[in-house]
C-alpha cells in the first residue's frame, strides 16, 4: 500500500492552471472617406446673362436680394464676339469693347481691347466698393439679349441710323483689392495682337469677327452679391456689373483657335 501511494505522488502538490487564451483583437473600423464635393460647373455667357437679367429685375422691382449669392466663387468662361459687322472705323474704338481694324497697307489685321476704368463710376460708388478695390477694369458684354457666343444673324440695314444702337447694360469688372497683387492689372494698357497672313496668302475679311475670351472666378461686392445694378430712372434698363477675378484673357477665331493669350496664374 505504501509503495502504491509513493508512485502516485503527493496528493497535496499544486495542479497547473490551464493556459489563458487571449481574446482576438477587435477589428479595426476604418471610417468611410467623405466624398469630395463635385466641382462647381463653369459659368458660361448664358449663365451670366440670365443671372444679370434676374438681378436687374430685382433691382428695378425693389425686391430684397439674399446676401448668400451662389455665384460667388464660381469659375466662369465667357466668349464675347466682336467685330461682327466689320472693322471699327478710325477713332471709333470704345473702352471695354473689342475691335479690329485693317493695317494701313491692308495686309494685316490689328485686334484691340482697351479695358474701361470703372473705379469712379456711380455704380461702384453706390455699391460701396471704392475703398475695397484699388482698381476696377471693365469689359462690356454686348447684346445681352443674345445667349449664344456667336455673332447675331440679323443683318445690318444700310438705311439705319448708325447712332441707333442700344447702350451697354451688362459688364464684367475685373477687380483688384487695395494692397493686393498687381499681376494681371493693365493700368491703362490695351490687349493687342496683329493677325498676319500665312504663306503669303492675303488675309480675308473675317465674316464672323473674332472672340474675346475671359476666364476666372466670380467675386463679391461688399454686399456679398456677385452682381450689382443701377439705373437713373424707372424707364431705363438697369446696367448690371459682375464682379470677377480675371485669370485668363485671349483673342480667338470663331472656331476657337487661340491667336494670343494673357495669363495671371
Amino acid at each position: 500500500m505504501v509503495a502504491t501511494l509513493a508512485a502516485c505522488g503527493d496528493a497535496s502538490s499544486p495542479v497547473p492552471a490551464p493556459a489563458k487564451t487571449e481574446a482576438p483583437p477587435a477589428p479595426q473600423v476604418t471610417p468611410a472617406a467623405t466624398p469630395a464635393p463635385p466641382p462647381q460647373p463653369t459659368l458660361a455667357r448664358q449663365d451670366l446673362v440670365e443671372a444679370a437679367a434676374q438681378a436687374a429685375s430685382s433691382y428695378a422691382g425693389g425686391e430684397p436680394v439674399s446676401a448668400d449669392d451662389p455665384l460667388v466663387g464660381r469659375p466662369y468662361s465667357v466668349r464675347i464676339p466682336f467685330g461682327c459687322t466689320g472693322p471699327t472705323p478710325p477713332g471709333g474704338q470704345k473702352a471695354g469693347v473689342g475691335h479690329w481694324q485693317w493695317s494701313a497697307d491692308g495686309k494685316t489685321i490689328q485686334l484691340g481691347m482697351q479695358p474701361a476704368d470703372w473705379k469712379g463710376s456711380a455704380l461702384i460708388g453706390e455699391a460701396g466698393a471704392s475703398d475695397t478695390w484699388e482698381a476696377i477694369e471693365g469689359f462690356w458684354i454686348p447684346r445681352p439679349w443674345l445667349l449664344s457666343n456667336g455673332c447675331p444673324a440679323v443683318k445690318t440695314d444700310p438705311l439705319r441710323n448708325p447712332d441707333a444702337t442700344s447702350p451697354q447694360t451688362l459688364g464684367l469688372a475685373a477687380v483688384f483689392k487695395a494692397g493686393g497683387s498687381r499681376i494681371g492689372r493693365r493700368d491703362g494698357r490695351a490687349y493687342r495682337f496683329t493677325v498676319r497672313p500665312e504663306r503669303g496668302t492675303p488675309l480675308a475679311r473675317p465674316a464672323e469677327g473674332y472672340r474675346l475670351l475671359l476666364e476666372g472666378r466670380v467675386e463679391a461686392f461688399p454686399s456679398n452679391r456677385a452682381i450689382e445694378c443701377r439705373a437713373s430712372g424707372p424707364d431705363q434698363r438697369p446696367v448690371c456689373i459682375v464682379a470677377a477675378r480675371l485669370d485668363h484673357v485671349a483673342f480667338e477665331t470663331p472656331d476657337g483657335s487661340v491667336l494670343a493669350e494673357w495669363r495671371t496664374d
